[in-house]
Parts: C-alpha cells; structure tokens; sequence
C-alpha cells in the first residue's frame, strides 16, 4: 500500500529572499547611526556600507555595489544633488533628507533619484517599504516633497498638474495629498505632542544646530531655548540630544 507525504512535503522549501543592501550617506552622525541601526537590525534589509558625503557615498557604492543608497540633501564636500547623477549610474537613490525646498526637490527627480523621503513623514516600515519599491522601479516621495512639487506644478502648468505629479508620487491622486501628508507626516509627530515651536526647535537639535546658533535663528535666548529642550525631552523621553534626535526623525 502507497503512502503519501504529509501535506507539502512534495514540494521544496521556500527559499529565503536575500536582504537587501543598502548604503547610508548623511553627514550627521547621528541620523546615519540611526538608521544603520534601524536597517541592519532587520532580516529583509542591511547596510554594507556608510558615508559622510557624496564621495565617499560613490566610493562606497563602487566598494559594495548596493542595492539601494540613501542619500542625504545637503553634505560638506562633494554634496548629495552633486553626487546624484554619478551615483544612479551605480545603484538607484532614495533622497533621504530634511531639504524639501521645491527646486532641491525637483533637481533630485530630475537627475535620477528613485525617491525623495523627508525625515519625520514615514515610520520605519513605510522606509523599508519605499527602499524595496525603489529598488524595483517604483517612486515614493513623502507628504512635504509632494507638496513642493505640487505647488510648483500648479504655479507653473495647471493644466499638466495631476498627470506629472501622478507620475512622481507612483499614481497616488494630487487631490489625496492632504490626506497622505495627514495620515503620514502628521500623525507620526504628532504622537510627542510638541508644540509648534517646540517641534520648530527639534528640527533644528536633529539638524545638528547648538543651542546657541538655535537661539539665533529663532531670535529668542539661549535660556529660553534650554527651557524648550527640558520640555522636549520630557515628551519625548529622551536624556540626550541624539537620543531625541533619534526618535524624533523615526530611526530610533
């Protein structure tokens, strides 16, 4: 008498999907740490390689030949637009940056980048989810991008908005935007209940401003800024500049 196989056992085992290699550029510490850690930590993604700026970035890419860079705005040296058209030549780039100036915005897509991610709009899985779409020919730009890009459009050629800007954001409607820059952006800060000037002043710890050169920019003191920060890092729980930095821009 046959017997038969238990239920699947006819067939092989699925094999495992090989993470995919990424490497990380940005000139803050702090910000790449983060996000090593966020993305190495994970089976489907890891980082091969790190870099301060946009030559280092390409000597990286040329070292390990990555699946995907994460490329920063605004570097010393050789900086990340600077770098962008050699480095799409190695591996397709996702923006990952605090610029969202309408013309930055509109440069990075015009020279190759696959995608333009503002830190503080996605959680860590909507980041794994839009290096794995970039890597396979599919656009993400976060809700602060596509808002520059839509206001351009619409000041520009009213008539072509929504196809054009439907391309970019990988068929995501314009007239949904609000809606995505809710459902994204906002509700991901808006868990540490900072207020709008407290948010203001965290953008700027997470840049790497002192409290001094923060002062300055936003016209108050220095005693004043040291008070907002106690209260930030209260509500973020946090005991240390880089620590709030982290959590702040999502790679804690």
């Amino acid at each position: 008498m046959q017997h038969r196989n238990p239920p699947g056992q006819d067939f092989p085992a699925p094999t495992a999907t090989a993470p995919l290699r990424l490497v990380v550029a940005d000139d803050n510490p702090v910000i790449r740490a983060g996000l090593t850690a966020l993305l190495s930590d994970r089976e489907d993604t890891t980082v091969v390689g790190e870099a301060a700026d946009g030559r280092e970035a390409y000597e990286a890419a040329l070292r390990h030949r990555p699946d995907v860079i994460l490329l920063d705005v605004r570097m010393p040296g050789v900086d990340g637009i600077s770098a962008l058209p050699h480095l799409v030549r190695l591996a397709p780039v996702m923006m990952l940056t605090y610029s969202h100036e309408t013309e930055t915005v509109q440069e990075a897509l015009r020279l190759g980048a696959g995608g333009y991610l503002v830190h503080g709009e996605f959680t860590a899985e909507q980041l794994v989810r839009a290096v794995r779409d970039v890597r396979e020919g599919r656009p993400h730009v976060t809700p602060g991008a596509a808002k520059a890009l839509l206001a351009h459009l619409q000041s520009s050629a009213p008539a072509h908005t929504e196809p054009e800007l439907s391309s970019l954001l990988g068929g995501i409607p314009p007239q949904n935007l609000s809606q995505l820059q809710s459902d994204v952006g906002q509700s991901f800060r808006s868990r540490f209940q900072l207020s709008a000037r407290e948010a203001e002043i965290m953008d700027l710890i997470a840049s790497g401003m002192t409290n001094q050169q923060i002062a300055a920019a936003c016209f108050i003191s220095e005693k004043t800024v040291k008070n907002h920060i106690n209260r930030i890092f209260a509500k973020l729980h946090s005991t240390s500049r880089s620590q709030a930095a982290a959590k702040w821009l999502g790679v804690a």
